[in-house]
C-alpha cells in the first residue's frame, strides 16, 4: 500500500506549473534551476523592461565560477491573479518587500508556497498567508550576483536549498512535490526542520559582514584584523541575543562557530579571511550589501526589535552597526 501510495504521488507530478515570484538574483537563478527538469511549465514574474528582455532575448545567465552562459526561453507574467493555479509557487521578492505582495499571494488559490531569501519574520508569514501550516515552506537558496542589462550574473558552487516549515519539518507530500520539481536538475535539497531559527541564526553573520562592508566602502580586502574578529565576535553576540530572544539556536550550527577559544571560530575567522581577501567574497558579500542596503536596514531594524526585549550587551555588534547607513 506504501508502495502504491508513492507511485500514485509520482504519476501526479508527470507535468508540473511553477511560478517563480519575483525575477532579482534568487528567483532568475530558480527558474533556470527548475527549466532544467523537463516536466516542469516554469512561469517567471517580473516587470518592466527587464521582462521585455526575457520575453525577447531569453533569461540569460553567466554562470562565474562555471565560466558558462544559459539562456532559457522562459515564460513570464506580470501578474498573480487569485484565480491561478500552480503546484508550487516560489516567492523571492525581499524580506522587506513581502508587506506588499501578501494580500496578492493570499488571494491566490495555489496551495503549496516556499518563501525564499533572508526573512526576519518566518512565523509571522506563516500566520499571515492563513494556509494550513503543512503548506507553508521557508527557504535560503545558496546563490548571489548581479542582475545587469540583459543578463543576470550568478556566483555560486553548485546550487542548493535549504528548506522548511516555519518551526516544524515539512510533511512528506510537500517534501514529494520539491523532489518532484527539482528531478534530474542537480539542485540539492537540504531539509531543516526550525528555519524560522535557522534563518535568524544566519543574518547574525551576514549583518555584521554587512556593516563591515559598509565601513569599507565595499572593499572588504581593506578590512583590518581588528574588523574581521569584530565580525566574528558580533555573531556570537548575536546567537546569544537571539537565546536570550526566545529562539533555539543551534549552538553546534551557529554559536560554537563564532565562540572564543573553539576550533570552529578557527575556521570561520579563516573564511571571513578568505572572503575579504578573493573575488569571491566580493561577488557573495560585498556586492550584495552595497546593492542591497534596503533590505539590510530591514533586517536591522528586526533584529533591533529582538534585541530590545534582552538585555544581552553586544559590543563588536554595535561598533560594526555605526557604518550602516542611516533612512533618509
Amino acid at each position: 500500500m506504501f508502495l502504491a501510495g508513492l507511485i500514485m504521488q509520482n504519476r501526479r507530478y508527470l507535468v508540473m506549473r511553477i511560478l517563480v515570484y519575483g525575477a532579482g538574483v534568487q528567483g532568475c537563478q530558480l527558474a533556470h534551476s527548475l527549466a532544467q527538469n523537463k516536466k516542469n511549465v516554469v512561469t517567471l514574474l517580473a516587470r518592466g523592461e527587464w521582462k521585455e528582455v526575457i520575453d525577447q532575448k531569453g533569461l540569460t545567465i553567466r554562470h562565474m565560477l562555471q565560466r558558462k552562459t544559459t539562456v532559457d526561453r522562459m515564460q513570464t507574467t506580470d501578474v498573480l491573479a487569485p484565480e491561478d493555479v500552480y503546484d508550487l509557487v516560489f516567492v523571492t521578492v525581499q524580506a522587506g518587500q513581502l508587506a506588499d505582495v501578501l494580500p496578492i499571494l493570499k488571494a491566490n488559490r495555489s496551495q503549496y508556497f516556499i518563501f525564499v531569501g533572508n526573512d526576519p519574520y518566518a512565523q509571522e508569514m506563516l500566520q499571515a498567508m492563513q494556509r494550513p501550516v503543512d503548506k507553508i515552506a521557508f527557504g535560503f537558496q545558496n546563490n548571489a550576483g548581479r542582475r545587469e542589462h540583459d543578463r543576470l550574473v550568478s556566483v555560486h558552487m553548485g546550487m542548493g536549498m535549504t528548506v522548511g516549515g516555519a518551526t516544524a519539518p515539512l510533511s512528506g507530500a510537500f517534501r514529494l512535490r520539491l523532489q518532484a520539481a527539482f528531478e534530474s536538475t542537480h539542485y540539492k535539497l537540504t531539509y531543516y526542520s526550525d528555519m524560522d531559527e535557522w534563518l535568524k541564526s544566519h543574518i547574525a553573520f551576514i549583518l555584521p559582514c554587512a556593516y563591515a562592508c559598509y565601513a569599507v566602502d565595499g572593499e572588504l580586502s581593506r578590512t583590518t584584523v581588528e574588523q574581521r574578529r569584530m565580525i566574528v565576535d558580533a555573531a556570537w553576540e548575536c546567537c546569544e541575543m537571539l537565546k536570550a530572544a526566545g529562539v533555539p539556536v543551534n549552538d553546534a550550527e551557529n554559536t560554537d562557530r563564532y565562540r572564543e577559544g573553539t576550533k570552529q571560530r578557527k575556521k570561520t575567522e579563516r573564511m571571513v579571511y578568505w572572503m575579504a581577501q578573493t573575488v569571491v567574497g566580493k561577488w557573495c558579500i560585498s556586492d550584495h550589501a552595497m546593492r542591497a542596503v534596503s533590505e539590510m536596514q530591514y533586517l536591522d531594524e528586526a533584529f533591533a526589535a529582538l534585541r530590545a526585549t534582552t538585555l544581552v550587551e553586544m559590543t563588536a555588534w554595535d561598533e560594526l552597526r555605526r557604518s550602516l547607513p542611516r533612512k533618509k
